[in-house]
């Protein structure tokens, strides 16, 4: 590749809470970069995802769903979602097509087109719905304005995150909006994350993916100490936080063996993105104010203020 023929640039990826932004982001970069489980607000800070197309290098944004706040971490997410897209040199607005034009997409669409934020919109899903529906939801989308008069959505493409289709064709169309420039990241560098983000992201997935509604969104896991050791391994500290004594029992589960088998899944898929022994010691504590605590945000990424 010619120096002179290199593209680069930023795509951020907004949408409702389990649009399928963090498949989709998986499937551009093609490996595991973020999170995803079937809990809303899986994804609480920006993760950056890189993918190549020919000549381009295109920095994905994977940003929390877009939703209404109620709370000071709620508002801190959104808050970073829309802090994700400013800037960006495309911004794609993931819609599930099931449910079309829903309370959280309608917001999102307002919200883009009083920011004149033009949008390369992304109907995900598209396996399980009707073609005819599907028709339909792009030409709605398709009649909106910005404020200044533009159409809010340039591009429409029609996909599945979770089989690829159609996820081809969006990728060459970003590759193709991003501006000309040198690479920013090396070629075979496929995220931006601090390793030991990485790894109590990975817990939390596991954590969400057992448990389920058993366990309250706010719970949290944040890694406490990374030891690197003379055989080549690391040990990993990692601690889960909770509000309540149920919880941590939740947590826990009968004799241990839920969280043994939490970190036993954990523990497998550190060893495969690092390919090297991981040795993870798991503690469960209860902090009834970890929401209120500023230091979490700091280590989210997140605004405390927001």
């Amino acid at each position: 590749m010619a120096e002179t023929d290199a593209r680069c640039g930023f795509a951020a990826l907004i949408g409702a809470p389990n649009a399928g932004k963090s498949t989709l982001l998986n499937r551009m970069v093609g490996s595991k970069v973020s999170i995803v489980t079937p809990k809303a607000q899986t994804t609480r800070s920006r993760v950056l995802g890189i993918a190549l197309a020919g000549p381009a290098q295109i920095v994905f944004v994977d940003t929390p769903g877009v939703f209404r706040a109620r709370t000071r971490f709620d508002r801190a997410m959104v808050r970073a979602a829309w802090d994700g897209a400013r800037g960006a040199d495309a911004t794609v607005l993931v819609v599930d097509s099931r449910r079309g034009r829903a309370a959280d997409a309608e917001r999102i669409a307002r919200e883009a087109a009083r920011r004149n934020r033009r949008l390369t919109l992304a109907l995900n899903k598209i396996d399980l719905i009707d073609r005819r529906a599907l028709l339909g939801l792009a030409a709605s989308f398709s009649e909106r304005r910005a404020a200044n008069g533009e159409r809010l959505v340039r591009e429409t493409f029609m996909i599945s995150a979770l089989t690829g289709d159609g996820v081809a064709e969006l990728r060459a169309a970003l590759a193709a909006a991003m501006p000309p420039g040198p690479w920013h990241y090396p070629a075979d560098q496929a995220a931006d994350m601090p390793r030991r983000l990485l790894a109590a992201e990975i817990v939390r997935e596991k954590l969400f993916l057992q448990l389920q509604r058993e366990l309250p969104y706010d719970a949290a896991v944040e890694t406490e100490a990374w030891t690197e050791r003379a055989d080549g391994a690391v040990r990993i500290d990692q601690a889960v936080h909770v509000r309540r004594d149920s919880q941590k029992a939740i947590v826990l589960g009968k004799g241990g063996q839920r969280i043994k088998a939490i970190g036993a899944a954990a523990r497998a898929e550190l060893e495969r993105l690092f390919e090297r022994r991981v040795h993870l010691f798991i503690r469960v504590k209860v902090r009834k104010d970890w929401p209120e605590d500023p230091a979490r945000y700091s280590d989210l990424g997140l605004d405390y203020n927001a």
